[in-house]
């Protein structure tokens, strides 16, 4: 490898590095299955997706704890992946107004 490829190399390492380093948590209450995939360690298309469609079966996760519902999700994936994820705003049911 040339000198010019090995430095290319390292700044593209570098610079994907600080990408991951940098970015913002996913809102598992609002994020597809892709984006959650991309944004937990341990976390597979396939997992990404049970999360999500245990969200539309039953209601947004009101803590990043509640990931423990969803089959195949661990106590050691939601640890590794605190820094990673939000609930966001968790949207409560209202009730209808009364007039």
């Amino acid at each position: 490898m040339t000198a010019l490829c090995r430095r290319l190399f390292v700044l593209l390492v570098l610079a994907f590095g600080f990408s991951i380093a940098f970015a913002e948590p996913v809102d598992i209450n609002s994020a597809n299955a892709e984006q959650i995939s991309e944004a937990m360690v341990g976390v597979g298309k396939v997992k990404a997706a049970a999360i999500v469609q245990d969200r539309e079966q039953n209601g947004q996760f009101k803590s990043i704890d509640d990931l423990a519902r969803v089959k195949g999700i661990k106590s050691s994936i939601i640890d590794k992946n605190r820094d990673k994820i939000t609930i966001g705003q968790a949207v409560q049911p209202t009730e209808p107004s009364k007039k």
